[in-house]
């Protein structure tokens, strides 16, 4: 019997499962196997196994929605069981995504550090920022009693006021900027060296912080005509890999393809991890069943948690029309995670389970028109030809498709490639580009 309340919060697409709740456990499919790896276990790997004892700063990417915070949430909870205590957040309930400095960085994670810290009962007061907060809290004419808050409460404060106006942020990283190193230095010092030492006592390995969504910051030119994501990850990567504590950063894609990319690996010592969109076809075109199968049991999880994936789709009927009717949407979303979520809750808002293929066609009609109509004619010529090659080149231009979800990223252990975003592909402007033969659900 499917139960439709369950089924419904299961569909939300815009919540990533959260690996420490049984109940989202159910509903985690591992495409480590097709998708050229498994990177959790890799950052696992380096921060537990080759370093568990020296800091650590890796990078971690991918497309919006290709599901990187359960992955980062999945990260955390293999971390945790190691008895490493890893502070997760999501840097855009901090940060200004249009203005990110690197000292807004390091005071988040510093607030949400402590924060984390005053959780398990391990209370720091580290005087320079007790200091520091009160000459922002003049800066500001908004007094700070840290005698009746904690430290991350009154961060918090200030954070929340800066947000409130341009002008107010501009004024904070004015004053932060000059004390970059005196703040990493501080961190390290009063921070993360004392709460290493407590956590010890506590019988913990160390402390790993996960910082998520930095993907998302706005693509906009900064510093000498520097993308905002190079002049932080580049020019300020030193800085954000200053702090004595395992640190995961997300960077936006586009990183990994702009000319910076050898700097960044200098800066950080490793490659950027990428994690891909899940393949439904090869690059010849081919159906690829093995992607394929595994969407499947993503959907039918959803509505099956509790069953093994026979047995799953033994229930397909209860869910979808028929077989072919899941597979419609599992390709139609180019293994894109976010994509498929979104798909099945459009069903949803139209009708309870079962779903017809006339209802869900209605809700890719809806998806391919929305999306089609934002593409002009030089970014059309960019696709096929990115779509053609199997590869983008390092270019603004390709950096929009990527991000705009128009192309997508897939590897496989032996090879990677691009490409175009099977929703477009059923478009008269496609159509008419290539031949209706091009078309194509394989």
């Amino acid at each position: 019997m499917l139960d439709l309340p369950r089924f419904y919060r299961a569909c939300n697409p815009s919540r990533p499962l959260a690996i420490s709740n049984p109940e989202d456990r159910q509903y985690l499919i591992d495409f480590s196997s097709v998708r050229g790896g498994d990177i959790v276990q890799e950052i696992h790997r380096a921060i537990a196994l080759v370093s568990p004892d020296r800091p650590t700063a890796q990078l971690f990417t991918g497309h919006v929605g290709s599901g990187k915070s359960t992955e980062l949430l999945r990260l955390k909870a293999s971390l945790e069981q190691a008895r490493f205590h890893v502070v997760y957040f999501q840097s855009d309930q901090d940060l200004e995504m249009g203005n990110v400095e690197v000292t807004n960085v390091l005071m988040a994670i510093t607030r949400r550090v402590s924060q984390s810290l005053e959780d398990i009962g391990i209370r720091l007061r580290p005087s320079y920022f007790q200091r520091l907060l009160q000459d922002l809290a003049q800066v500001f004419q908004h007094p700070i009693d840290l005698s009746e808050v904690s430290f991350s409460v009154g961060m918090a404060s200030v954070t929340a006021e800066a947000r409130e106006s341009p002008e107010r942020l501009s004024q904070l990283q004015q004053y932060l900027e000059p004390r970059t190193r005196s703040i990493i230095d501080a961190i390290n010092t009063e921070l993360l060296q004392p709460a290493t030492e407590r956590l010890a006592i506590q019988g913990k390995r160390g402390l790993a912080v996960i910082v998520d969504n930095l993907d998302r910051m706005d693509t906009l030119r900064r510093n000498g005509n520097r993308l905002q994501s190079e002049y932080l990850f580049v020019g300020r990567g030193e800085q954000l890999k200053g702090l004595a504590c395992h640190v995961v950063y997300t960077i936006p894609l586009e990183l990994v393809f702009s000319d910076e990319l050898p700097q960044l690996i200098n800066r950080f010592g490793n490659r950027p991890q990428v994690l891909p969109m899940v393949p439904v076809q090869n690059q010849a075109g081919d159906r690829y069943e093995p992607g394929m199968a595994l969407l499947r049991q993503m959907a039918l999880a959803r509505a099956f948690p509790e069953l093994p994936p026979v047995e799953r789709l033994n229930r397909v009927e209860a869910v979808f029309e028929d077989l072919a009717t899941l597979d419609r949407l599992c390709y139609i979303s180019g293994g894109h995670m976010r994509n498929l979520m979104r798909l099945m809750y459009g069903c949803l808002l139209k009708q309870d389970p079962t779903f017809s293929r006339d209802t869900l066609e209605s809700v890719i009609r809806n998806e391919r028109d929305d999306l089609a109509s934002l593409i002009d004619d030089q970014e059309w010529r960019l696709l096929l030809e990115a779509a053609a090659r199997g590869r983008v080149q390092s270019d603004e231009d390709y950096n929009v498709l990527l991000r705009s979800l128009y192309l997508f990223e897939y590897r496989a252990p032996e090879r990677r490639w691009f490409g175009i975003n099977p929703v477009l592909k059923e478009t008269e402007t496609y159509q008419r580009l290539t031949g209706p033969s091009s078309n194509g659900d394989p």
